[in-house]
């Protein structure tokens, strides 16, 4: 017998859709070498290719170390087999090569935020030319509200992101937030997961684009802050990001299967 849902509220409603999530939706049985190597392929499939520059990290097993891409290596090059694992030091612990420098900031927010499994760095285009404007993300539209009230901005560029100074103040800017837009640089997202992390930098760059689309044509209104932070709670949920993921990863996999060996 079907139950009656008209006479149920929205919070009932958000609720129970909340159960049905739980025990319909499903993510992958990647393993997290796997994962890495597909937020890679699908951050390059969807507009966040800058040549070499970027870095996508994610915990490794032991305290102190993290999967990275191998510097000279392309966001569409990245296989599970060309990964490394280094530790806070970027010391290579295995696989061959070396870490960007760069990722030097990823180890001070490792240590910041013990929540973060994942951090993704990128200088998407739409999001490279937003940080030239020297103004913060607005997030005014249903979609974009995974990110509602969780978007910090950094107004001052460190230079190349090296040094120890780039990773206080980085890891600093960000808080508590989940992405940081950084002037005159790019995005970085820092999630509870790759699935997460992933989902969020393509929203993130999506975010950039109709921000630039809508500021050409007039002025951004705001949304009610109630509303936003109810979708952003909708949207960000656990299940949602692991399906959404397997859908990127399978758009991205039917382009070949290489990055999984």
């Amino acid at each position: 017998m079907t139950n009656n849902t008209f006479n149920l509220d929205k919070e009932q409603l958000i609720q129970q859709s909340f159960v049905q999530m739980d025990r319909h939706l499903h993510g992958t049985n990647y393993t997290p070498v796997q994962k890495l190597a597909l937020t890679c392929r699908i951050l390059f499939d969807n507009g966040h290719d800058s040549g070499l520059a970027g870095q996508i990290t994610a915990r490794g097993e032991k305290p102190g170390t993290y999967l990275t891409q191998r510097l000279g290596f392309g966001f569409n090059e990245i296989c599970a087999s060309n990964l490394l694992l280094v530790n806070e030091d970027l010391e290579v612990l295995e696989g061959d090569g070396m870490a960007n420098p760069a990722n030097r900031f990823h180890s001070w927010l490792y240590r910041a935020r013990p929540d973060v499994q994942c951090i993704i760095h990128t200088h998407a285009i739409h999001t490279a030319a937003l940080s030239m404007l020297e103004v913060p993300l607005e997030i005014s539209h249903m979609d974009n509200c995974v990110l509602y009230d969780d978007v910090a901005f950094l107004p001052k560029w460190p230079g190349v992101p090296v040094g120890n100074e780039e990773g206080e103040l980085i890891s600093q800017a960000i808080g508590n937030k989940r992405a940081l837009l950084l002037a005159h640089h790019g995005l970085l997202i820092a999630a509870s997961s790759i699935e997460e992390a992933c989902i969020l930098a393509l929203a993130f760059e999506r975010a950039a684009r109709m921000q630039l689309l809508a500021m050409s044509a007039g002025k951004i209104q705001p949304i009610d802050p109630d509303l936003g932070r109810e979708a952003h709670d909708w949207i960000l949920r656990g299940q949602r990001n692991a399906v959404g993921f397997a859908y990127y990863a399978r758009r991205t996999l039917r382009k070949g299967g290489d990055c999984l060996e």
